[in-house]
């Protein structure tokens, strides 16, 4: 009987270890695949982790380690060696065959972009899973949430107004770094706060790269083959046409900034109970010249001087050109990174 036992387990374990080598292998090859193509020859380390240590880091994915979750992946957090990490998980489930490209995709453009301060740092991957599993830099305050804000021991947290100010200046940062850094430009095509984390310095690091494209070098655009990202904070020509350029990002931001200044999200109800999206709110209250208003009211309890007020002025004009109609009529990412910059120093003086 214990010979039995011990020969099914023995037998278990074989077929564990085979379906993990098998994982390895199919993920592995277009892992290795996709990061030769996009390095050129240039060597990005990771660091390969086993299935042994994700499953001991986020106690074999339970939801105490829960951090968020995001279409076809949840993120958890975890301890390796002493070290805190920030763990991604696609799940199996969700990741389509026509999706399964983005995942690769993820990988790849985090781990070039680990060089950038606002961007959530690569640090390793294990490849023992139906899809990888991705390791990144420890976020200590998290994710913000679909208001801008963050969640601290399940209670929403009010950040002031000098910290949205710099989320925002940093995101610009971040989107001007892919559309100008490298001979293909990078559009993201998904921005808004919930791919937004912040260390333990309050620095922001854009995450999820999964739905980025690249334009041919030397073009402005590109058809993609379907519209991808979030309802609220897509472009309108983007989705009318499906033709991505750079401005489809930049209309994206403009939302954005947007939600960190009223701290509401993309679509909300407002007292006489109907339902309206964030462009049009603020849009009334700067034809209205009614832009004290668009002040979150949670921060009006601080003491907000009137030059602070001028600074979030200032900005929802930059975010209301953003979101221009025509993508000629908007900044390019550079000149919003710029203006966020220049609202920012204001508040410092």
């Amino acid at each position: 009987m214990k010979q039995n036992l011990r020969s099914w387990s023995y037998s278990k374990n074989k077929e564990k270890d085979v379906k993990e080598e098998r994982w390895f292998l199919k993920n592995g090859s277009k892992f290795l695949k996709e990061l030769i193509a996009d390095c050129n020859g240039k060597s990005i380390p990771i660091r390969s982790f086993s299935s042994h240590q994700i499953l001991k880091a986020t106690k074999n994915f339970d939801s105490s380690c829960f951090v968020t979750k995001e279409g076809f992946y949840i993120w958890y957090k975890g301890e390796i060696e002493d070290r805190s990490y920030m763990i991604k998980r696609f799940s199996e489930y969700k990741v389509t065959d026509y999706r399964e490209g983005e995942v690769y995709k993820d990988i790849v453009l985090s781990a070039r972009m680990s060089n950038h301060n606002n961007f959530l740092k690569l640090l390793g991957c294990c490849l023992e899973f139906p899809y990888p599993v991705l390791v990144f830099e420890f976020a200590e305050h998290g994710v913000l949430n679909h208001r801008g804000g963050i969640t601290v021991n399940g209670e929403e947290s009010l950040l002031p107004l000098s910290l949205r100010l710099k989320i925002g200046k940093e995101i610009a940062n971040a989107l001007a770094y892919l559309h100008m850094a490298f001979p293909k430009i990078i559009i993201y095509r998904d921005v808004k706060p919930m791919h937004v984390f912040l260390d333990k310095n309050w620095t922001t690091k854009l995450s999820d790269l999964s739905f980025s494209i690249s334009l041919d070098e030397g073009k402005s655009q590109i058809e993609a083959e379907d519209v991808v990202g979030t309802y609220g904070y897509l472009d309108p020509l983007y989705f009318a046409t499906r033709l991505v350029t750079e401005y489809t990002d930049v209309y994206s931001f403009g939302v954005l900034l947007m939600v960190l200044l009223t701290g509401r999200p993309v679509y909300f109800t407002v007292s006489d109970g109907y339902r309206v999206g964030i462009l049009g709110y603020v849009k009334g209250l700067y034809e209205n010249e009614k832009l004290n208003e668009v002040i979150d009211p949670m921060m009006m309890n601080d003491d907000i001087t009137s030059a602070q007020i001028l600074q979030v002025e200032a900005c929802v004009v930059l975010a209301l050109r953003c979101c221009k109609e025509r993508d000629e009529d908007r900044p390019k990412m550079i000149q919003s990174s710029q203006g966020s910059a220049k609202h920012i120093e204001v508040n410092r003086e």
